[in-house]
């Protein structure tokens, strides 16, 4: 199987129909406002690159009033996002909650029986796709890939990978290397990407496949050194990190950074967030942290982002089974 989830599955049209639909939701969103606080939900904990995100696009709408009542961050990130996802299906119709999203938006449903299925919510706006690389301790004397691979060779299973948790996206890209390299680690979860970061700077894990925004304060100081990108090009402010491409090895992940809404919310509603994460999207601060973090702004709306929802997940479910046929963590 190659391990390749791309961000270049465009639609035919999807251009021209991003203009007619602009139009028509800033007409929807015209006639409707809030009227109460506004709850974002986060599915992960504090600290994390979703949860930092989540609360950076709280602050941008606040300084820049684009919406009439204050937005709340909710963090409900139990079993890898299934207690927002179940928060989110038990509150049909409300048109005051909202959740960011990840990428176990797809795997924790397909993992567990939550009684959710993502295609009943609704589609919000795609703000940007988040990109992995795999870390070691600058200590370390580690610089390559193969340098790499010989050494989780020879620790064996005593190799510490840390991450977020198993069918979290970490999670994926580690098996994705386990089969790709023929290599066995020790998966170790902790709270959040902020978390494994630290541990890997403290020497607790001996690599993680953290954002670079996760391990980005600890790369400045020098505490961390990145050997791969698993991006198709690379990625920008890490011009001399080599993609796992480019190296031979098909290895292609990104994760969303989304919102969506709750099933039965009235479609005024839906249209006054995407207007209001459209604007965030336009916004200096919002343009300048994607290209300081590493991000990949592709802003997508309505059918085109459900579209894209549902074959993610496909290509998700897709891997979860392999990790499952092959007895990976």
């Amino acid at each position: 199987m190659i391990y390749k989830l791309t961000r270049r599955a465009a639609l035919a049209g999807v251009a021209s129909i991003a203009l007619i639909a602009t139009g028509v939701i800033s007409a929807l969103a015209e006639g409707w406002k809030p009227q109460k606080p506004i709850e974002m939900v986060i599915m992960a904990g504090q600290g994390g690159g979703a949860d930092r995100l989540a609360r950076l696009f709280q602050s941008i709408i606040q300084k820049e009033n684009l919406a009439s009542m204050p937005v709340l961050p909710v963090n409900k990130g139990g079993g890898s996002g299934a207690e927002a996802l179940r928060y989110l299906k038990d509150n049909e119709g409300d048109a005051h909650k909202i959740m960011a999203t990840l990428n176990s938006y797809y795997t924790t449903p397909l993992r567990t029986d939550i009684g959710v299925d993502i295609e009943e919510f609704q589609p919000i706006a795609r703000m940007a796709l988040d990109t992995f690389v795999l870390w070691v301790n600058a200590d370390s004397d580690i610089t390559t890939i193969e340098e790499y691979v010989a050494a989780v060779k020879a620790a064996g299973t005593e190799w510490k990978m840390g991450g977020t948790g198993t069918g979290q996206e970490d999670s994926l890209v580690t098996a994705m290397l386990e089969k790709e390299f023929g290599i066995e680690v020790t998966y170790v979860p902790f709270g959040g990407g902020g978390d494994v970061a630290k541990n890997l700077v403290g020497g607790h894990i001996d690599s993680s496949v953290n954002n670079p925004s996760e391990a980005m304060g600890f790369y400045n100081a020098g505490k961390l050194r990145p050997i791969v990108a698993f991006t198709e090009d690379r990625i920008s402010g890490f011009a001399d990190v080599p993609t796992a491409t480019e190296l031979g090895h098909d290895i292609v992940y990104t994760m969303q950074r989304s919102f969506v809404a709750p099933k039965g919310m009235p479609a005024e509603a839906v249209a006054y967030y995407t207007e209001m994460f459209r604007k965030v999207a336009e916004t200096e601060e919002w343009q300048t942290y994607m290209s300081e973090q590493a991000l990949m702004g592709d802003f997508l709306t309505g059918d085109a982002l459900q579209a894209y929802f549902l074959e993610e997940r496909e290509k998700h479910a897709a891997i979860l089974a392999d990790m499952e046929g092959d007895g990976s963590s």
